[in-house]
């Protein structure tokens, strides 16, 4: 599972990275790596039903006898079982969800941390987060004014795609990589100057569960 690659021994090389490019970088990085950005329940209920409904047609064209009242209880029972299933998941959960809603929650998780983390909040306006949610399999990228007024937009766009690409099959190597890749950009438009101090962790925050 991606979720496994992602334990502490992920989490020490992303922060000796990330602590790498600060060293080059006025920039202040923070990564944030989460298992989900919302709540799939309605996804698991999906499937449950889905699961329930199978077992109802072949209830109903079995040519084996069943008693009547072990039907409603056979129903419940698959429903219960694919919403469990489902649960554990990753992969039921995107197929039963829509795209647009797991891209709107990754979306919306982002920002949101973005102003949890105090990365809207340091002095010279440098901070940058990339957030990647493993379920969605998606990256978001949210960088403050003063990154985006010293980085030429073309660059700072095939970056954030490349970014977006590793975010599609998440790996911790390629994670890695596509980070050392997006700090060299930083080191070439915004060099560390020695007077913007570390206002912020290294350390990668990993919300797996």
């Amino acid at each position: 599972m991606t979720r496994s690659r992602f334990d502490n021994a992920a989490c020490d090389t992303l922060a000796d990275c990330i602590k790498k490019v600060e060293q080059t970088t006025d920039a202040e990085l923070v990564i944030v790596v989460r298992g989900r950005s919302a709540n799939y329940a309605h996804a698991d209920y999906l499937f449950g039903f889905s699961l329930a409904l199978v077992v109802l047609v072949f209830l109903i064209f079995s040519p084996f006898p069943f008693p009547e009242f072990l039907v409603p209880i056979d129903i419940a029972v698959a429903f219960v079982v694919g919403a469990i299933i489902s649960w554990k998941s990753n992969f039921l959960r995107r197929l039963f969800s829509r795209e647009k809603f797991r891209k709107h929650a990754v979306r919306t998780a982002a920002a949101a941390m973005f102003y949890e983390a105090g990365i809207a909040n340091t002095n010279a306006e440098m901070g940058v987060i990339i957030y990647l949610s493993l379920l969605e399999r998606r990256l978001e990228l949210i960088a403050d004014r003063g990154i985006l007024k010293k980085v030429p937009s073309q660059e700072w766009n095939r970056h954030v795609f490349e970014l977006h690409e590793v975010g599609k099959n998440p790996e911790p190597a390629t994670f890695q990589s596509a980070i050392e890749g997006f700090g060299q950009l930083l080191a070439e438009h915004v060099p560390a100057t020695g007077e913007n101090p570390n206002e912020l962790p290294d350390r990668p925050r990993f919300e797996l569960k």
